[in-house]
């Protein structure tokens, strides 16, 4: 297996961040296999959707909507409704996997594989790409 970490700024807001260029790139001419996307962060997530259409914003709402960033949490610390930030990954993943064919991802055609950062006070995200050769 071959495994690879990426840093990436998500600031000081929420965002989808669209890592799919990144993630072909470290594919590019491996053959066929599988890739591993893990965040090893506790509020961070890892979403396959489309982007640039409005579902990443949409996304993000819902989130706003099923976790609101208000004083409910238990876990407190941070900006307020941090603990939420905590509870999104078990609605959005730390983890995807994406079959490789010919070195090139098998997404379909309005799919990306998007870093999901709720957590305004942690500007710095690692994401690990790691390839499991078929």
């Amino acid at each position: 297996m071959r495994s690879i970490t990426r840093s990436y700024r998500t600031g000081d807001r929420e965002v989808v961040l669209d890592i799919t260029a990144d993630c072909q790139d470290f594919v590019a001419g491996a053959g066929d296999g599988l890739l591993h996307v893990f965040v090893p962060h506790a509020t961070a997530g890892l979403a396959i959707i489309e982007t640039g259409a409005g579902s990443d914003d949409d996304l993000l709402a819902a989130l706003r909507d099923l976790l609101p960033a208000d004083d409910r949490w238990i876990h407190r610390h941070g900006s307020r409704g941090h603990g939420r930030s905590h509870v999104m990954p078990a609605f959005v993943p730390p983890y995807a996997t994406v079959p490789v064919i010919d070195g090139a991802l098998t997404l379909g055609t309005w799919q990306s594989i998007c870093l999901v950062d709720l957590n305004i006070d942690n500007v710095a995200r690692t994401v690990r790409l790691s390839f499991l050769a078929g």
